[in-house]
């Protein structure tokens, strides 16, 4: 259907798992290119330019952590982070620093690839329900262009990651109304919560938005916790630039 092929990298120490999820992500059209350590994922990531990281956090040089914290610096590439610490603190670092989801191994690799394809739509995507027609809301010193998928505070350029403007887009959207995280993390993320841990993706995701568009994250105006509920955005009255009519 595309002629260009996206783009993987995957990152692993194990030979084993490199070459499982190479073979499978290639029999389902994706392009596969892989590294085995940290040093050798930066580099692999600068040669070949690709669409989305599958990224290990314990691996030899640089672990994980280091690795997404190098391409955040310069990058808004989707990252999967797989981990095996069970500590679910450990695994709320990685989305801390910027990944955007997270499976534990083992895991299946069904779902590995259901949640890599969740997280490509969800970058690539243009567009969503409630967005004014000239795709640009100005929210007090936030003006957002969802056309670019860009967002601006004080005509200074915000840096977010595509699942976390896709998370913007949602709230934003459908402003003042309250949706849970069990919603958030399907409508989003594109899958269902098995485990209560798995709503924490919305959670630090709902953090980093926070730190990055609040005035005062702690005490946040735009993003506000809905009480037993989830998440909402305050509610827009003539916030866009083409006025509804």
């Amino acid at each position: 259907m595309e002629n260009h092929k996206e783009k993987i990298l995957v990152v692993d120490d194990e030979a084993s798992i490199r070459r499982i999820l190479e073979t499978r992500l290639s029999m389902i059209g994706y392009e596969v290119v892989t590294a085995a350590d940290g040093e050798e994922a930066i580099e692999v990531f600068h040669k070949e330019s690709p669409d989305l990281v599958v990224l290990d956090v314990m691996m030899p040089k640089i672990d994980g952590y280091g690795v997404c914290q190098e391409l955040r610096k310069e990058s808004d590439i989707p990252i999967i982070m797989l981990t095996a610490l069970g500590d679910v603190a450990d695994r709320i670092t990685g989305l801390e620093l910027g990944a955007d989801d997270y499976v534990v191994k083992p895991f299946s690799p069904k779902e590995l690839e259901a949640r890599i394809r969740s997280v490509l739509r969800r970058f690539d995507r243009n567009g969503t329900s409630g967005i004014p027609s000239s795709g640009v809301i100005h929210i007090n010193t936030i003006k957002i262009d969802t056309n670019k998928r860009q967002v601006y505070k004080s005509d200074e350029r915000i840096r977010l990651t595509g699942m976390e403007f896709s998370l913007l887009e949602l709230l934003v959207g459908r402003s003042g109304e309250a949706f849970s995280r069990a919603e958030i993390l399907q409508e989003v993320w594109g899958y269902t919560p098995e485990r209560h841990v798995d709503t924490r993706v919305v959670d630090v995701h709902i953090s980093r938005l926070r730190a990055k568009l609040e005035e005062d994250p702690s005490n946040p105006e735009l993003i506000l916790t809905a009480r037993g509920t989830g998440y909402l955005f305050q509610r827009i009255i003539d916030g866009s630039e083409s006025k509804q009519g």
